[in-house]
C-alpha cells in the first residue's frame, strides 16, 4: 500500500499552490508527507482542464506535486456516503467527504483551505492552510 503518511490533501490545498494563493507555502511544506484521494485528484485535473490545460499538461501538473494518489475504493465510498448526514449542513461535496474518509482510514490529518471543515467533529484533525 505504500508508505504511511501524515497528511491527506484536499484539492483546495493543491490549487492554492498552483495559483500561488494565500496558504500556498503552508501546503507546499506538507507535500513530502502527503497523499490524495483519486476523487480529489480528479477535482484538480478538472480545474486545470477548465482553465484550458492540455491533457499532458494537466497530468504533468498533478504529477509534479509528487503525491501518492489513493484509489477511492468500496470502503471509502461507504464511509464518505455515511458522512452525508453529519456534513450536510456545511454543504460538503462528495470530493470533500472522499478526502475526509481517506484521512479517517489513514489516521492522518487533512490539509484544506475550507474553513468550514474545522467545525466538523469526525475524529480527524483538520489543518487549515489559511
Amino acid at each position: 500500500m505504500g508508505r504511511r503518511l501524515s497528511v491527506v490533501f484536499d484539492s483546495s490545498a493543491l490549487l492554492a499552490i498552483t495559483f500561488e494563493e494565500e496558504g500556498a507555502e503552508v501546503a507546499a511544506r506538507a507535500l513530502n508527507d502527503g497523499i490524495i484521494s483519486a476523487v480529489n485528484a480528479a477535482e484538480v485535473i478538472t480545474r486545470y482542464v477548465d482553465l484550458g490545460a492540455s491533457e499532458d499538461d494537466a497530468r504533468a501538473s498533478l504529477s509534479a506535486f509528487g503525491l501518492e494518489i489513493r484509489p477511492f475504493d468500496e470502503a471509502l465510498a461507504i464511509t464518505a456516503g455515511l458522512m452525508r448526514t453529519s456534513t450536510r449542513k456545511l454543504g460538503l461535496s462528495l470530493g470533500d467527504r472522499a478526502c475526509m474518509a481517506l484521512a479517517i482510514r489513514e489516521q492522518a490529518r487533512v490539509l484544506t483551505a475550507d474553513r468550514a471543515w474545522a467545525t466538523l467533529d469526525l475524529g480527524v484533525e483538520v489543518a487549515l492552510i489559511r
